[in-house]
C-alpha cells in the first residue's frame, strides 16, 4: 500500500464538494474500496452531537468501515466557527497523513472549504456599544429576513450556516463598512492544504427528487423523536445547532407552530434553496482545476471515476 502520508501543505488533498442530498457520502464510503481513506467531514451541522438524523451523518456501521473525523465535535448549544474548523480539519488531516492513509475532506459548507484551503482574515476592532445595539435590532428578526439582509449587504453571502452565520455576515458589513466576503478576500492569512476538487452534480429535478426522498425518511427513522430528545436533554431551542435546515422545522411542530403533515414540504423546500445556494457557490468559488462529475450515477462508478482520475494525476 502507497503510504500517503507527507508535508501537510505540500501534499495535495481531495475535497468532495456538492449540494446536499447529491450523494457525498455514498461516494466517499464507495471511494474507500479503491483508496485507502478517512473522510474529514467539513458540513456545519454535522459537527453537532445528537443531531444524527437531522443531519444526515454517515450511520455507526458505515464510520466503522470508513472513519469519518470532526463528526460529532459540540453540543447543539455551543457555537463552532469556521476558524476552529480550519485548525481541527488540518490536524486531523496530518493525523490521518501520519497513519498511512489518504484524508479526504468532504461536505457542503462552503465557508469551512474556504476557510481550510485559502484561511481566514483577522477580525477588525469592532465597536462595542454599537454591536450590541445591532445585536438586539437583528436578534428579533427571522431567519429569512436575516438570510435576505444578509444577501443585500454581502453580495458573496450565500445563507449558509443558519441564522448565526447570517447575523455575522450583517454585523461585519454594518460595523465594517465592507462585507464579510471582502475581508475574506483581502486576508492574508494562508490556507493549509493544497486542494484537489472533486464536485458532484445531478441535474436539478434529480437533486430535488433525492431531497425529497431524504427528507421522508428522515421523518420515517425518527426526526421529530431525535429532536424532542435532544430538547429534553437541555438543547436551546436557540442554540448554534437548533437552527440548520431541517432542526428548525421540527422544533416548530414540536412547539406547535408549524402542523406536522407540513413538516416534510416545509424541510425539503428549504432544503431545496439551500442546495441552490450551494450550487451556485460551488460553481464560482473553487479556483483551480476541478474535477466535475456527473452523479446520477452509482456511487461505485463516481468513487471509481475519481481514484482513476486521482492515481493518473499523482506527480
Amino acid at each position: 500500500m502507497k503510504n500517503w502520508s507527507g508535508a501537510l501543505v505540500d501534499a495535495r488533498t481531495p475535497i468532495l464538494v456538492g449540494p446536499t442530498g447529491v450523494g457525498k457520502t455514498a461516494v466517499a464510503l464507495a471511494l474507500a474500496a479503491h483508496l485507502p481513506i478517512e473522510v474529514v467531514s467539513a458540513d456545519s451541522r454535522q459537527i453537532y452531537r445528537t443531531l444524527d438524523i437531522a443531519t444526515a451523518k454517515a450511520t455507526k456501521p458505515e464510520r466503522q468501515r470508513v472513519p469519518h473525523h470532526l463528526l460529532d465535535v459540540v453540543s447543539p448549544g455551543e457555537r463552532y466557527s469556521a476558524g476552529r474548523f480550519a485548525l481541527e480539519a488540518a490536524a486531523a488531516i496530518t493525523a490521518v497523513r501520519a497513519a498511512g492513509k489518504l484524508p479526504v475532506v468532504v461536505g457542503g459548507t462552503g465557508l469551512y472549504v474556504r476557510a481550510l484551503v485559502d484561511g481566514l482574515f483577522a477580525e477588525p476592532p469592532l465597536d462595542g456599544a454599537r454591536r450590541e445595539a445591532l445585536g438586539q435590532v437583528i436578534g428579533g428578526l427571522p431567519h429569512s429576513e436575516l438570510v435576505r439582509w444578509a444577501s443585500r449587504l454581502d453580495p458573496g453571502f450565500r445563507g449558509e450556516g443558519g441564522r448565526h452565520r447570517a447575523a455575522r455576515a450583517i454585523e461585519i458589513a454594518v460595523l465594517t463598512g465592507q462585507p464579510l466576503s471582502w475581508w475574506q478576500a483581502a486576508a492574508s492569512a494562508k490556507g493549509v492544504v493544497l486542494p484537489w476538487y472533486v464536485r458532484l452534480t445531478v441535474p436539478r429535478q434529480v437533486l430535488h427528487q433525492r431531497i425529497n426522498a431524504r427528507t421522508e425518511a428522515m421523518l420515517a427513522n425518527g426526526l421529530l423523536e431525535e429532536i424532542a430528545a435532544a430538547l429534553a436533554d437541555g438543547a436551546p431551542v436557540e442554540g448554534p445547532g437548533m437552527d440548520g435546515i431541517g432542526v428548525r422545522e421540527a422544533v416548530a411542530v414540536l412547539q406547535g407552530r408549524l402542523p406536522r403533515e407540513l413538516l416534510v414540504s416545509s424541510v425539503a423546500t428549504a432544503t431545496r434553496q439551500y442546495a441552490k445556494r450551494q450550487e451556485t457557490w460551488f460553481r464560482h468559488q473553487l479556483r483551480g482545476d476541478v474535477l466535475v462529475l456527473d452523479a446520477t450515477r452509482s456511487a461505485d462508478h463516481v468513487a471509481t471515476a475519481i481514484a482513476a482520475a486521482w492515481k493518473e494525476s499523482a506527480p
